[in-house]
């Protein structure tokens, strides 16, 4: 099963999960970030990426300028471990890193969470490659991919017991959308995949299609 095929059996499974009025809070966070323009605003194939030097999940500091001089890059802006569509992102992400190191990338991914936080995280899903920290989005926010919740949203996700002040280490209640990049060794974006609704994620199968025709 492909990942958009698992992202779409998991959003029929939570729409007969939750009541109504939770969905239309939900769907409506998802109507104000298109009335917004958000995705328009975030950088975009033919942009160049910013400087980018980041905590991973062990405290170490990464520099993505770095990993660039040997390779492209996978970069997927994740909202963190407490969404079960990120999780199944990050673990389609991981089945296919193989894949992606044979065609010349390296991937890495980045949220708002904690380095402890992404260690969690990392360790959850198995994960091998890069998780980084995102302290107050303020990588996310150079990207232009960063919003602030609603406040009946926010007291959805708490009924839910999704505790961002803890997971973030903050209390800004902002996430950033769920993005993904392919990222050339000069800095250029050569790919983007980026919505407003968090059910949507890049399918690695058309990441990697992406790949192998560079």
């Amino acid at each position: 099963m492909s990942l958009t095929q698992e992202l779409k059996a998991r959003a029929e499974q939570s729409a007969t999960k939750y009541p109504e009025t939770t969905h239309a809070i939900m769907n409506n966070g998802i109507t104000i970030l298109r009335e917004e323009g958000l995705v328009k605003k975030a950088l975009k194939t033919g942009d160049k990426i910013p400087e980018v030097t980041l905590p991973n999940a062990a405290n170490k500091t990464i520099s993505l300028q770095e990993l660039l001089l040997e390779n492209k890059v996978v970069l997927s802006f994740y909202r963190g471990g407490w969404c079960p569509y990120c999780n199944l992102e990050l673990k389609a992400l991981q089945q296919a890193l193989p894949e992606f190191e044979k065609n010349g990338a390296t991937l890495v991914a980045i949220s708002p969470e904690t380095p402890d936080n992404s260690l969690s995280t990392s360790e959850k899903n198995n994960l091998s490659f890069e998780v980084l920290s995102d302290t107050n989005n303020a990588i996310a926010k150079k990207f232009n991919l960063v919003f602030t919740l609603p406040k009946d949203l926010i007291e959805v996700y708490n009924g839910f017991g999704i505790d961002l002040n803890s997971s973030n280490g903050n209390t800004n209640q902002e996430l950033p959308l769920s993005a993904t990049y392919i990222i050339d060794k000069d800095g250029t974006i050569l790919y983007d995949f980026i919505k407003e609704d968090y059910k949507e994620r890049a399918d690695p199968e058309g990441i990697l299609k992406f790949l192998k025709n560079k």
